[in-house]
């Protein structure tokens, strides 16, 4: 990727702040930019950064001051190590502050971010460790409980630093093997003198797509990612950040180690000089109400399946003050929406987009009215195409797949040792969703399903989005997940595998009052002939839901 996006502009220590209108949009990607440094450095130190919820004790406030001070004493003891530009560092850690002391280092002295969830099991983690060659691992404790029997059989991996107390049995330092130790050991290091020259092209961050099929990929992201954020982070808000008087605070219960909690929430918050809070609570729906009271949080990024659970508890956060809200991943659905509006008294806006190029999409109720179901329209600075699968592009209202326009200063740069699939992902100077989607005249997109995912049923072309949406809105359905499944008359019949609501139970009785609900709004060859109930849905770890899983399942 050339950095030939327009706007070049000399490194500034003001954030940028993009405009919500597509006309006269301009990028300005700086020719010397850090995450790190513009995450840190640019704001004044006494400023709260990172606020750790402990319930109804005090928080515990880390300033950008201390959280610029903490990753160059990191910096210091990795260096010290032989750890330096180019090499990987992987951060298994829930929020905390340590979680973004870790990312700051990283950045700062040019090595590269491999962020992990810690809902992985040990194949999972120890598969991207061993993928991405990490020489150098930050863990919290419960992680590293969970891996430390063998992280042994990673050669390349030579220090794994520990969050809380002292990690049992830790090898000695200067041994061959493994050094196993605290992270508070860096805490007596001196600060490193860090100078960062590294531009808006050079590795900075290294996230796994979670994926349906096969190993995860990784795909590589430039330092100029937090900047091709901006926009979509911008209209999503409503406008980000808001004066002083009115100064935001933000929160999110995605993992940090999803680009939905990493480049949606961290990242542009921090580079904004807004303070996080950070929780290692599990996000009850009583856990949610008390960080949003709590903390004043103003702004959120609010996945579909948090606030479904909300929706579905009865809890009371009519107390809470949100200005705004955003949302993504799946399709909120209007009823969810809706909730929302009456409950939390924001209009959640929703965003599309991937690990390889995010936020593309999107609705700004504050900007533009959307019609329900909508996807939104293209964000500012996103030129997007809908190709056919010849690569041409279709004509008005016909299904084809969302593809951005390259060079974006929101693309990913490779797949790791996957030049074939970054070619693949690449061609034509365009990035391959892998979506399908239509427009209307007006310019909003509407998602028709995955390349995968779209239902040939009796010559019809179906996307499970709408069908899902109809669904969720009958009072006995809590989530649902639509596929196709073979069938010998009409090539493939439409099959909705359900969650019932708390306290209903599913039945042939409650299937066919759902079956005879689609049918009547919508049209009679999207009604599901096959209706499933299940106690849960399975999904990735970033909360999307695997119907490839359900597909093969189904076939057994």
């Amino acid at each position: 990727m050339q950095n030939n996006v327009s706007g070049v502009t000399d490194q500034r220590a003001v954030p940028w702040r993009p405009s919500l209108e597509p006309e006269g949009f301009h990028w300005e990607i700086p020719e010397r930019f850090n995450i790190g440094a513009a995450c840190t450095d640019a704001h004044p130190p006494e400023s709260p950064a990172i606020v750790v919820d402990r319930g109804d004790a005090p928080p515990e406030i880390t300033t950008f001051g201390e959280l610029g001070a903490r990753a160059r004493r990191l910096i210091t003891f990795l260096r010290d190590r032989g750890v330096g530009e180019g090499d990987r560092i992987a951060v298994m850690c829930a929020q905390s502050a340590e979680t973004a002391v870790a990312h700051m280092a990283a950045y700062l002295m040019g090595a590269i971010a491999v962020p992990l969830s810690v809902k992985f099991g040990p194949e999972a983690a120890l598969f991207r460790m061993g993928d991405s060659g990490a020489v150098a691992a930050v863990f919290d404790a419960d992680s590293y409980e969970r891996l430390a029997d063998e992280l042994a059989g990673l050669p390349e991996l030579r220090i794994v630093l520990v969050t809380g107390s002292e990690p049992d049995s830790p090898a000695a330092p200067g041994d061959d093997a493994l050094t196993v130790l605290p992270l508070s050991v860096t805490d007596s290091a001196d600060v490193a003198v860090v100078v960062p020259d590294t531009g808006p092209d050079d590795p900075a961050l290294l996230i796994y797509t979670s994926g349906t099929t096969g190993q995860p990929k990784g795909a590589l992201q430039g330092h100029r990612v937090v900047l091709g954020h901006m926009p979509g982070v911008v209209r999503a808000l409503d406008g980000f950040p808001q004066p002083a008087a009115t100064a935001d605070v933000f929160w999110t219960p995605a993992d940090w180690a999803w680009a939905g909690g990493l480049l949606d929430v961290l990242l542009p918050s921090l580079y904004s000089g807004v303070p996080v809070v950070a929780s290692d609570r599990r996000p009850s729906p009583e856990t949610v109400e008390h960080i949003l009271r709590r903390h004043g949080v103003t702004c959120s990024f609010l996945p579909p399946t948090i606030l479904k659970m909300m929706r579905a508890s009865g809890v009371d956060y009519s107390r809470t003050g949100l200005r705004a809200a955003f949302s993504g991943g799946e399709a909120l659905g209007e009823a969810v929406a809706e909730w929302a509006r009456e409950s939390l008294g924001v209009r959640v806006n929703e965003i599309y987009g991937q690990t390889e190029c995010n936020l593309i999409v999107g609705t700004c109720h504050a900007r533009f009215d959307t019609p329900p179901g909508s996807m939104g329209r293209p964000t500012p600075g996103f030129d997007l195409v809908l190709l056919d699968e010849l690569g041409q592009p279709v004509g008005p209202g016909e299904v084809g797949e969302i593809c951005v326009r390259l060079p974006n200063p929101n693309a990913f740069l490779r797949y790791w040792n996957a030049p074939d699939k970054t070619a693949e992902k690449t061609a034509d100077d365009v990035l391959r969703t892998g979506d399908l989607a239509t427009v209307d005249d007006h310019g909003n997109y509407w998602f028709s399903g995955r390349n995968d995912d779209l239902i040939s049923t009796a010559g019809y072309r179906v996307g499970p989005g709408e069908i899902e949406d109809q669904i969720l809105r009958h009072p006995s359905v809590e989530m649902v997940a639509v596929i196709g499944v073979p069938d010998e008359l009409r090539g493939e019949a439409i099959a909705a595998y359900i969650v019932a609501a708390d306290g209903v139970t599913g039945s042939d009785e409650l299937a066919a009052e759902i079956q005879a609900f689609v049918k009547e709004r919508l049209a009679f060859y999207q009604y599901p002939r096959e209706v499933f109930f299940l106690d849960e849905l399975p999904t990735t770890n970033t909360g999307k839901i695997r119907r490839a899983q359900l597909r093969s399942d189904h076939r057994r």
